[in-house]
């Protein structure tokens, strides 16, 4: 059982280790993110990670959606209206494929 910088136990995790140093042992809670995922701390080198952080990506169904509409004579920010994202992604996809 590891033990946080209020001596309160903390339950230990499948997985959670230091990315920099690589210890197990001396992890502990450091509350969460701004997505809710729960942050930790190695008490050893004060490296601050998260635990299986989530992915913001935009699935490639939606990309390959959203350069067809544009080039079916949708503007770029109607696109973005219509897929609900913000027009500066879809001008970035756009100039990709050029």
């Amino acid at each position: 059982m590891c033990y946080n910088n209020n001596m309160k136990p903390t339950a230990e995790v499948e997985g959670r280790y230091c990315p920099k140093c690589g210890n197990i042992d001396s992890q502990s809670n450091f509350g969460k993110n701004r997505s809710g995922t729960q942050r930790c701390k190695c008490n050893e080198c004060g490296k601050t990670y998260t635990l299986n952080p989530k992915t913001r990506a935009i699935p490639e169904e939606v990309r390959q959606q959203a350069i067809k509409t544009y080039y079916s004579g949708v503007s770029g920010r109607g696109v973005g209206k219509l897929l609900g994202m913000n027009k500066s992604n879809v001008c970035r996809w756009i100039k990709k494929t050029q």
